[in-house]
């Protein structure tokens, strides 16, 4: 897999085995404070369910941070499982909730074990996927009849609008690779005749980009 890849989105896939309802529940988390938050949000939406097992990898190669638990399954049944999973799916900055409802069937051991882990591997696989990259915001006023070109102008340098504004001028917010920013600055002075006006509202901010397989 790609180097830096992160869930793009928040993603819910759902499993039952022997009437035991899991819900495996993953989103981008760049630091332990989001992924806690998530975990958070998550026990709390299902706080009627008989478990919620949390696993997270924060960061990327020997930098990582990660944590799990069991959450009042067997020991070593359910987040060591889940954790497993996510450390060999190649992603990164990674949150996951597994939740479970009893439907009055034992697992046992081993059953846990691969309920879980396959709860988790539904969601490592399913989820869409993006590349963490270092990107600027920024602000851009043009005039009406270059507007098209520039959106063109904006996808060229895989930039994409985060806003816009139509008043005397077009007032648009983007965000952009940090990469392409000098090279998309000499290009949309080009196509406006030097008219454009861009300002760097904020500067190697972490933003996702779709990631195809």
């Amino acid at each position: 897999m790609s180097a830096n890849l992160v869930p793009a989105a928040r993603f819910i896939h759902e499993t039952w085995v022997k009437n035991s309802h899991f819900i495996a529940s993953i989103a981008p988390a760049f630091s332990v404070e989001e992924a806690r938050a998530f975990i958070a949000e998550i026990k709390g939406a299902y706080v009627d369910a008989n478990h919620n097992v949390p696993a997270y990898l924060i960061g990327f190669g020997a930098s990582t941070i990660e944590h799990a638990s069991d959450d009042g399954e067997p020991s070593g049944t359910a987040g060591r499982p889940a954790l497993s999973v996510l450390k060999g799916s190649g992603l990164g900055d990674t949150a996951l909730v597994i939740t479970r409802y009893f439907g009055g069937t034992k697992l046992g051991t081993g059953g846990l074990v691969k309920a879980y882990s396959t709860s988790a591997r539904y969601a490592v696989d399913l989820v869409p996927k993006a590349v963490k990259i270092s990107a600027h915001r920024l602000g851009l006023s043009c005039h009406y009849n270059v507007y098209e070109q520039m959106v063109r102008l904006v996808n060229l340098h895989q930039g994409f609008a985060l806003q816009a504004d139509f008043t005397d001028l077009v007032s648009i917010q983007l965000s952009l690779p940090s990469l392409e920013l000098d090279d998309f600055q000499k290009a949309a002075l080009d196509l406006t005749q030097g008219t454009a006006e861009i300002k760097i509202l904020e500067e190697n901010i972490t933003a996702l980009k779709p990631f195809q397989n």
